[in-house]
């Protein structure tokens, strides 16, 4: 009897099934092939494949950090705040996964970043969907940022609906009250399309937080505030690291799309996401 070969031509008895009657259950699972031919160049220089690939690699990261940032805001609306530890911890892996996507990119010289700007159009980032529900679930709401979507239905109900909705830090708020700490109602009762704005009472609810470490009732709440600290120093890198492969890019002319380019870029730079937990770190 012969000898069956496995995938290297070498004999052996755990030869992986290579026959399939149809596609290969990788690919009716991963999508590859779909993934694959999503890339329609628009000029001939070779640099704009990479630029093109990793748009589109940070475009599904936002998505899965999304999908985080929503099962931690459902699971802390439950009181399951293990839950939500659980999937803002998965959501530092994939912001740094996200954050290293600037390095094919950040050293663009301005000569070749010009060879193919123009194929971008009036495309800009800002411009993001899922970029957009993300700022959204960090509190930094905006309705005037639904005005681009207007053309595509789906993707304009679903950023009103997050825009309606509780941010990450809303629900945060929300849980430190049910336990019995003080946050004020105009906190609570906001309006939740609005930007998050800071609170001294929030401020001090956190610096009595952080000032009681120890406190056998209040520790789990002190490690969530450290994971969702974590959390904004990675979006105020992805930012940073935005704003200095931009300015490398391209200077100081105007952006992309009519945007403000490096000046609006810098402005963003400068704001932390859930702001208390940093101000209140003055105050221990």
């Amino acid at each position: 009897m012969s000898k069956t070969l496995d995938a290297s031509g070498v004999g052996g008895s755990e030869t992986p099934n290579l026959d399939f009657a149809g596609t290969t259950p990788y690919e009716d699972y991963v999508q590859a092939d779909v993934l694959t031919h999503l890339q329609h160049l628009r000029s001939d220089d070779p640099g704009e494949m990479v630029f093109l690939v990793t748009t589109q690699v940070m475009e599904l990261w936002f998505t899965v950090i999304v999908h985080e940032w929503e099962t931690a805001a459902k699971a802390l609306r439950e009181d399951r705040i293990p839950v939500a530890m659980d999937a803002l911890k998965r959501s530092l892996r994939e912001l740094e996964a996200l954050n290293a996507s600037w390095r094919p990119l950040a050293q663009l010289t301005p000569g070749q970043f010009n060879a193919y700007r123009a194929a971008l159009g009036e495309g800009s980032g800002f411009q993001s969907a899922m970029y957009r529900r993300m700022e959204f679930l960090l509190g930094e709401k905006s309705s005037s940022m639904l005005v681009p979507h207007r053309g595509a239905p789906r993707v304009h109900a679903e950023l009103e609906k997050a825009l309606h909705e509780p941010s990450l830090y809303d629900e945060v708020l929300r849980l430190l009250a049910r336990r019995g700490l003080p946050v004020p109602e105009a906190v609570l009762n906001r309006d939740l399309s609005l930007r998050y704005e800071p609170s001294a009472e929030v401020e001090a609810v956190w610096t009595g937080l952080y000032a009681a470490p120890d406190d056998n009732e209040t520790q789990d709440l002190h490690r969530l505030g450290e994971v969702l600290t974590d959390v904004a120093e990675l979006v105020w890198r992805w930012r940073n690291d935005h704003l200095v492969a931009t300015r490398r890019a391209m200077g100081a002319k105007t952006g992309t799309g009519g945007s403000a380019g490096v000046t609006w870029l810098e402005k963003r730079a400068t704001k932390n996401v859930f702001p208390e937990l940093w101000t209140a770190r003055s105050y221990v």
